[in-house]
Protein backbone atom coordinates (compact mmCIF):
# COMPACT_ATOMS: atom_id res chain seq x y z
CA UNK A 1 0.00 0.00 0.00
CA UNK A 2 2.67 2.32 0.86
CA UNK A 3 4.51 1.72 -2.10
CA UNK A 4 1.42 2.11 -4.45
CA UNK A 5 0.84 5.78 -2.61
CA UNK A 6 4.87 6.86 -3.18
CA UNK A 7 4.40 5.44 -6.75
CA UNK A 8 1.45 7.38 -7.21
CA UNK A 9 2.93 10.46 -5.82
CA UNK A 10 5.92 10.22 -8.06
CA UNK A 11 3.88 10.41 -11.06
CA UNK A 12 2.12 13.66 -9.83
CA UNK A 13 5.35 15.35 -8.71
CA UNK A 14 7.31 17.53 -11.61
CA UNK A 15 9.48 15.84 -13.48
CA UNK A 16 13.33 16.43 -13.95
CA UNK A 17 12.74 17.55 -17.17
CA UNK A 18 10.07 20.09 -16.09
CA UNK A 19 12.16 21.44 -13.61
CA UNK A 20 14.77 22.00 -15.60
CA UNK A 21 11.90 23.77 -17.97
CA UNK A 22 10.77 26.38 -14.95
CA UNK A 23 14.16 27.00 -13.72
CA UNK A 24 15.17 28.09 -16.91
CA UNK A 25 12.03 30.43 -17.63
CA UNK A 26 12.54 31.97 -14.21
CA UNK A 27 16.32 32.41 -15.37
CA UNK A 28 15.32 33.97 -18.76
CA UNK A 29 12.66 36.39 -17.19
CA UNK A 30 14.68 36.80 -14.01
CA UNK A 31 14.11 40.73 -14.28
CA UNK A 32 10.87 40.92 -11.81
CA UNK A 33 11.27 44.68 -11.66
CA UNK A 34 10.86 45.07 -15.56
CA UNK A 35 6.60 43.30 -14.78
CA UNK A 36 5.96 45.70 -12.34
CA UNK A 37 7.54 49.11 -13.72
CA UNK A 38 6.17 47.80 -17.14
CA UNK A 39 9.45 48.06 -18.92
CA UNK A 40 12.36 46.32 -20.69
CA UNK A 41 15.58 45.77 -19.43
CA UNK A 42 18.66 46.96 -21.13
CA UNK A 43 21.46 46.39 -18.92
CA UNK A 44 24.89 44.79 -20.29
CA UNK A 45 23.94 41.44 -19.84
CA UNK A 46 20.83 41.94 -22.65
CA UNK A 47 23.80 41.84 -25.10
CA UNK A 48 24.39 38.04 -24.61
CA UNK A 49 21.78 35.66 -26.31
CA UNK A 50 20.28 32.37 -24.46
CA UNK A 51 20.06 29.38 -25.84
CA UNK A 52 16.12 29.06 -26.01
CA UNK A 53 13.32 31.22 -27.67
CA UNK A 54 12.51 34.04 -25.14
CA UNK A 55 11.72 37.23 -26.34
CA UNK A 56 14.09 40.58 -25.86
CA UNK A 57 11.02 42.75 -25.43
CA UNK A 58 9.67 40.04 -22.33
CA UNK A 59 9.78 42.64 -19.46
CA UNK A 60 11.33 40.19 -17.68
CA UNK A 61 13.84 39.05 -19.93
CA UNK A 62 17.70 39.82 -18.68
CA UNK A 63 18.96 38.44 -22.13
CA UNK A 64 18.72 38.42 -26.04
CA UNK A 65 16.78 35.77 -28.02
CA UNK A 66 18.96 34.32 -31.19
CA UNK A 67 16.14 34.44 -33.65
CA UNK A 68 15.65 37.90 -33.07
CA UNK A 69 19.50 38.60 -32.58
CA UNK A 70 20.01 36.89 -35.78
CA UNK A 71 17.44 38.48 -37.93
CA UNK A 72 19.01 41.48 -36.55
CA UNK A 73 22.42 40.97 -37.43
CA UNK A 74 21.51 39.92 -40.95
CA UNK A 75 18.85 43.21 -41.41
CA UNK A 76 22.37 45.74 -40.38
CA UNK A 77 24.81 43.05 -42.42
CA UNK A 78 25.00 45.19 -45.45
CA UNK A 79 27.30 43.54 -47.30
CA UNK A 80 29.21 42.14 -44.22
CA UNK A 81 28.22 38.64 -43.05
CA UNK A 82 27.42 38.80 -39.09
CA UNK A 83 30.26 36.00 -38.07
CA UNK A 84 29.09 36.80 -34.16
CA UNK A 85 25.69 35.03 -34.23
CA UNK A 86 26.32 32.43 -36.65
CA UNK A 87 29.06 31.72 -33.93
CA UNK A 88 27.10 31.49 -31.34
CA UNK A 89 24.39 29.36 -33.40
CA UNK A 90 26.89 27.00 -34.10
CA UNK A 91 27.85 26.86 -30.72
CA UNK A 92 24.60 26.33 -28.96
CA UNK A 93 23.86 24.10 -32.10
CA UNK A 94 26.90 21.87 -31.28
CA UNK A 95 26.69 21.87 -27.77
CA UNK A 96 23.06 21.23 -27.32
CA UNK A 97 20.95 20.53 -30.28
CA UNK A 98 17.65 20.06 -30.12
CA UNK A 99 17.67 19.10 -26.73
CA UNK A 100 17.05 23.09 -26.02
CA UNK A 101 13.53 22.59 -27.55
CA UNK A 102 12.99 19.93 -25.08
CA UNK A 103 14.79 21.33 -22.16
CA UNK A 104 15.80 25.27 -22.13
CA UNK A 105 13.32 26.76 -23.90
CA UNK A 106 10.48 29.06 -22.29
CA UNK A 107 7.92 28.37 -25.56
CA UNK A 108 8.23 24.90 -25.32
CA UNK A 109 7.22 24.52 -21.84
CA UNK A 110 4.02 27.33 -22.36
CA UNK A 111 2.88 24.96 -25.47
CA UNK A 112 3.34 21.66 -22.82
CA UNK A 113 1.39 23.26 -20.08
CA UNK A 114 -1.69 24.26 -22.25
CA UNK A 115 -1.39 21.44 -23.57
CA UNK A 116 -2.47 20.04 -20.63
CA UNK A 117 -5.71 21.56 -20.64
CA UNK A 118 -8.50 18.50 -20.75
CA UNK A 119 -9.78 18.90 -24.55
CA UNK A 120 -9.54 16.04 -27.13
CA UNK A 121 -6.22 15.62 -28.67
CA UNK A 122 -4.79 15.75 -32.44
CA UNK A 123 -2.65 12.69 -33.14
CA UNK A 124 0.23 13.25 -35.65
CA UNK A 125 -0.25 11.93 -38.82
CA UNK A 126 1.17 12.62 -42.46
CA UNK A 127 -0.02 15.50 -42.01
CA UNK A 128 1.56 17.23 -39.64
CA UNK A 129 4.97 15.48 -40.95
CA UNK A 130 4.32 17.30 -44.04
CA UNK A 131 3.30 20.70 -42.08
CA UNK A 132 6.01 20.04 -40.24
CA UNK A 133 8.47 21.35 -43.12
CA UNK A 134 6.97 24.58 -42.61
CA UNK A 135 9.56 25.75 -40.08
CA UNK A 136 12.26 25.29 -42.60
CA UNK A 137 10.30 27.53 -45.72
CA UNK A 138 10.01 30.50 -42.50
CA UNK A 139 13.63 30.23 -41.62
CA UNK A 140 14.71 30.71 -45.27
CA UNK A 141 11.80 33.66 -46.08
CA UNK A 142 11.46 35.38 -42.69
CA UNK A 143 14.89 35.02 -41.27
CA UNK A 144 17.07 35.07 -43.72
CA UNK A 145 16.17 36.30 -47.03
CA UNK A 146 13.70 39.29 -45.83
CA UNK A 147 16.41 40.67 -43.65
CA UNK A 148 19.07 40.60 -45.79
CA UNK A 149 16.93 41.59 -48.98
CA UNK A 150 16.22 44.86 -46.76
CA UNK A 151 19.49 44.93 -45.41
CA UNK A 152 20.46 46.37 -49.25
CA UNK A 153 18.54 49.26 -48.92
CA UNK A 154 19.64 50.19 -45.05
CA UNK A 155 15.82 49.70 -43.90
CA UNK A 156 16.54 46.68 -41.53
CA UNK A 157 13.38 44.58 -40.96
CA UNK A 158 13.29 41.43 -38.26
CA UNK A 159 10.28 39.47 -40.80
CA UNK A 160 9.48 36.72 -38.29
CA UNK A 161 10.36 39.02 -35.52
CA UNK A 162 7.49 41.17 -37.04
CA UNK A 163 5.01 39.69 -38.57
CA UNK A 164 4.63 36.14 -36.95
CA UNK A 165 6.47 35.43 -33.70
CA UNK A 166 3.52 34.31 -31.33
CA UNK A 167 6.36 34.06 -28.57
CA UNK A 168 6.98 37.81 -29.15
CA UNK A 169 3.53 39.41 -28.77
CA UNK A 170 2.70 37.14 -25.87
CA UNK A 171 5.91 37.50 -23.94
CA UNK A 172 6.95 40.77 -25.24
CA UNK A 173 3.90 42.84 -26.44
CA UNK A 174 0.89 41.53 -23.81
CA UNK A 175 3.47 41.46 -21.11
CA UNK A 176 4.44 45.05 -21.52
CA UNK A 177 0.07 45.86 -22.08
CA UNK A 178 -0.75 43.76 -19.66
CA UNK A 179 0.53 46.97 -17.67
CA UNK A 180 -1.62 49.80 -16.36
CA UNK A 181 1.38 51.88 -16.46
CA UNK A 182 1.84 51.16 -20.53
CA UNK A 183 -1.87 52.10 -21.17
CA UNK A 184 -0.72 54.50 -23.37
CA UNK A 185 0.35 52.32 -25.67
CA UNK A 186 -3.06 50.99 -26.77
CA UNK A 187 -4.18 53.43 -28.90
CA UNK A 188 -0.67 52.95 -31.14
CA UNK A 189 -1.92 49.29 -31.60
CA UNK A 190 -2.61 49.10 -35.51
CA UNK A 191 -3.10 46.01 -38.13
CA UNK A 192 0.14 44.67 -37.71
CA UNK A 193 -0.43 44.07 -34.18
CA UNK A 194 -3.54 42.60 -35.07
CA UNK A 195 -2.54 40.26 -37.38
CA UNK A 196 0.12 39.26 -35.08
CA UNK A 197 -2.47 39.07 -31.95
CA UNK A 198 -4.68 36.46 -34.34
CA UNK A 199 -1.32 34.16 -34.90
CA UNK A 200 -1.11 34.32 -31.06
CA UNK A 201 -4.99 33.13 -30.50
CA UNK A 202 -4.90 30.72 -33.11
CA UNK A 203 -1.43 29.42 -31.82
CA UNK A 204 -2.95 28.80 -28.29
CA UNK A 205 -6.01 27.46 -29.16
CA UNK A 206 -3.52 24.64 -31.09
CA UNK A 207 -1.78 24.03 -28.60
CA UNK A 208 -4.48 22.85 -26.43
CA UNK A 209 -5.48 20.25 -29.20
CA UNK A 210 -2.09 19.41 -30.83
CA UNK A 211 1.55 18.79 -28.96
CA UNK A 212 3.87 22.05 -29.56
CA UNK A 213 2.67 22.95 -32.54
CA UNK A 214 4.61 25.76 -32.76
CA UNK A 215 8.01 23.98 -32.46
CA UNK A 216 6.58 21.09 -35.22
CA UNK A 217 5.57 23.88 -37.48
CA UNK A 218 6.63 27.44 -37.03
CA UNK A 219 9.64 27.61 -35.28
CA UNK A 220 12.65 28.98 -37.14
CA UNK A 221 15.19 28.24 -34.34
CA UNK A 222 13.90 24.35 -33.67
CA UNK A 223 14.65 24.26 -37.53
CA UNK A 224 18.37 25.73 -37.05
CA UNK A 225 18.81 23.38 -34.14
CA UNK A 226 17.39 20.39 -36.32
CA UNK A 227 20.29 20.62 -38.72
CA UNK A 228 22.99 19.64 -35.47
CA UNK A 229 20.59 16.34 -34.78
CA UNK A 230 23.69 13.94 -35.51
CA UNK A 231 26.69 16.20 -34.38
CA UNK A 232 25.72 17.96 -31.41
CA UNK A 233 27.46 16.78 -28.15
CA UNK A 234 23.63 16.14 -25.99
CA UNK A 235 20.62 14.53 -27.08
CA UNK A 236 19.40 11.19 -26.98
CA UNK A 237 20.67 8.33 -28.77
CA UNK A 238 19.66 4.79 -29.92
CA UNK A 239 21.90 1.61 -29.33
CA UNK A 240 21.71 -0.36 -32.94
CA UNK A 241 23.15 -3.37 -32.16
CA UNK A 242 20.42 -3.74 -29.19
CA UNK A 243 17.54 -2.09 -31.26
CA UNK A 244 15.23 -4.10 -32.24
CA UNK A 245 13.49 -1.82 -34.74
CA UNK A 246 9.88 -2.37 -33.12
CA UNK A 247 8.35 0.94 -33.23
CA UNK A 248 7.55 1.24 -30.06
CA UNK A 249 9.79 4.59 -29.61
CA UNK A 250 7.90 6.15 -32.94
CA UNK A 251 4.80 5.40 -31.63
CA UNK A 252 4.71 7.09 -28.36
CA UNK A 253 6.77 9.83 -29.39
CA UNK A 254 4.35 13.24 -30.00
CA UNK A 255 6.81 14.93 -32.02
CA UNK A 256 7.07 14.07 -36.20
CA UNK A 257 10.47 12.16 -35.65
CA UNK A 258 11.06 9.48 -38.26
CA UNK A 259 13.53 7.48 -35.75
CA UNK A 260 14.77 8.63 -32.09
CA UNK A 261 17.40 11.61 -32.53
CA UNK A 262 16.55 12.95 -35.78
CA UNK A 263 15.97 16.72 -36.72
CA UNK A 264 12.27 16.65 -35.27
CA UNK A 265 13.20 15.14 -31.64
CA UNK A 266 13.58 17.54 -28.91
CA UNK A 267 15.39 14.47 -26.73
CA UNK A 268 13.14 15.04 -23.96
CA UNK A 269 14.02 11.08 -23.09
CA UNK A 270 10.34 10.35 -23.04
CA UNK A 271 10.92 7.26 -25.29
CA UNK A 272 14.12 6.16 -22.97
CA UNK A 273 11.48 3.73 -20.63
CA UNK A 274 9.12 2.56 -22.93
CA UNK A 275 11.75 0.81 -25.16
CA UNK A 276 11.47 -2.21 -24.37
CA UNK A 277 15.23 -3.75 -25.12
CA UNK A 278 16.96 -0.42 -23.09
CA UNK A 279 18.26 0.66 -26.57
CA UNK A 280 17.61 4.35 -25.97
CA UNK A 281 19.83 6.64 -23.58
CA UNK A 282 21.44 9.97 -23.35
CA UNK A 283 24.48 10.25 -24.74
CA UNK A 284 27.01 9.30 -22.72
CA UNK A 285 24.55 7.98 -20.51
CA UNK A 286 23.62 4.58 -18.92
CA UNK A 287 20.86 2.44 -19.90
CA UNK A 288 16.93 2.94 -17.99
CA UNK A 289 16.05 -0.41 -16.86
CA UNK A 290 12.73 -1.26 -18.59
CA UNK A 291 9.81 -3.04 -16.83
CA UNK A 292 5.92 -3.02 -15.79
CA UNK A 293 6.15 -0.64 -12.66
CA UNK A 294 7.62 2.14 -15.18
CA UNK A 295 4.89 1.70 -17.54
CA UNK A 296 2.03 1.54 -15.27
CA UNK A 297 3.28 5.00 -13.67
CA UNK A 298 3.47 6.62 -16.88
CA UNK A 299 0.10 5.42 -18.19
CA UNK A 300 -1.68 6.17 -14.98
Amino acid sequence: MADLRSQRLRVHLPSKRRLIQLYTALLFNANIRGFIEGNIFTGPVKNICVPGLNCYSCPGAVAACPLGALQNSFASSDKRAPYYMIGILLLFGLIFGRTICGFLCPMGLIQELLYKIPVPKLKKNRFTRLLSHLKYFILIVFVIIIPLRYALESFPIPAFCKYICPAGTLEGAVGLLANPINESMLSMLGMLFTGKFIILVLTILACMFLYRPFCRFLCPLGAIYGFFAKTAFTGIQTDQTACTMCGRCIQVCRMDIRHVGDHECIHCGECISECPENAIRFKGGRPVPHGPMIHNAQEK
